[in-house]
């Protein structure tokens, strides 16, 4: 898979974690779902977010 396919599955994993956290847990879990949204909507304009960084450095192919 490449970079952009991984990240796709980790927001997505980050945002069902984070929704599954916020009911059983505790709704301050929602505020990580925000979080994840706004690095993908700020990432559409910069075409950066920290989690590409990351998986480059594991070595995750472009």
């Amino acid at each position: 898979m490449d970079l952009n396919r991984w990240l796709r599955l980790v927001a997505g994993a980050f945002v069902l974690a984070s929704l599954a956290l916020g009911y059983w847990v505790s709704p301050k879990w929602y505020l990580f779902t925000a979080f994840v949204g706004l690095n993908l909507f700020q990432s559409a304009f910069t075409n950066w977010c920290p989690m590409m960084t990351f998986l480059r450095k594991l070595g995750v192919r472009p």
